[in-house]
């Protein structure tokens, strides 16, 4: 049995079960998470990031959230003194590695995707950057990012996905390969980044990740794909009427 297999499971598990050994991964990294993101990729997920927060559109007077939000390098990004930017992550050891940056005008609560901290049609604007695959409920999880949002709210979704035909072989390798080793050199938690690489693997293409966002009730599904559809931004719109 592999490590991944030990420390998930490939049978079944109840939604709190993966809910708890999900937290637990991210809790074990979160004093390296950063900076093992930066050798995963290159530095390129700042470049992304940095894309998607653009993105976003944040405005004077909005109340914004970051769900899977972290250590809260996307929400430093949209923040500013004339809106509320909140990062909201079921990991509070997480958010206690953002909160030790001292970011300006960032606001932290817990909360996970399938039962949101937040009221009916209260958010002008919800972002989640490479969380929404740790879901235990994928479908529950745009629901409740539905339900919060105002009409004519943005949801905005930055995930790894389907890399280009010519890209995926060595992407792939890479993956498989190296990014497990660099999560036991640095982070001394393989399993954890074993757990990762694999929920990338799993994780719906463009196509299938746009239907589950129309199906959830989103209007105006569109994507955009970053460095050859390694990662991609799916962006909807909850409707007016």
């Amino acid at each position: 049995m592999s490590d991944l297999s030990r420390t998930f499971g490939r049978e079944a598990v109840a939604p709190e079960e993966r809910e708890r050994r999900i937290r637990r991964v991210f809790d074990t990294v979160a004093p390296r998470y950063d900076l093992m993101n930066d050798l995963m990729s290159l530095g390129i997920h700042r470049l992304w990031k940095r894309a998607f927060a653009r993105m976003a559109a944040p405005r004077a007077g909005e109340v914004i959230v970051d769900l899977a939000g972290g250590t809260g390098d996307v929400a430093r990004l949209m923040a500013a003194p004339d809106r509320t930017v909140v990062v909201c992550d079921p990991s509070t050891r997480m958010m206690a590695a953002g909160r030790a940056r001292r970011l300006a005008h960032v606001a932290w609560v817990a909360g996970a995707g399938e039962a949101l901290p937040f009221r009916d049609a209260t958010l002008d604007a919800l972002t989640i950057a490479f969380g929404i695959r740790n879901a235990t409920d994928m479908r529950a999880a745009l629901a409740e990012i539905r339900r919060v949002l105002k009409p004519g709210g943005r949801f905005l979704c930055l995930e790894f996905s389907r890399a280009a035909a010519p890209v995926r072989p060595f992407y792939d390798l890479f993956s498989l390969t190296l990014i497990p080793r660099l999560g036991a050199l640095v982070a001394r938690a393989p399993e954890a980044y074993t757990y990762l690489v694999e929920s990338i693997r799993r994780f719906p293409d463009q196509e299938t990740m746009k239907r589950l966002i129309e199906e959830a009730g989103f209007a105006d599904v569109r994507y955009r794909n970053f460095s050859f559809g390694i990662a991609c931004v799916h962006a909807g719109l909850k409707p007016r009427g």
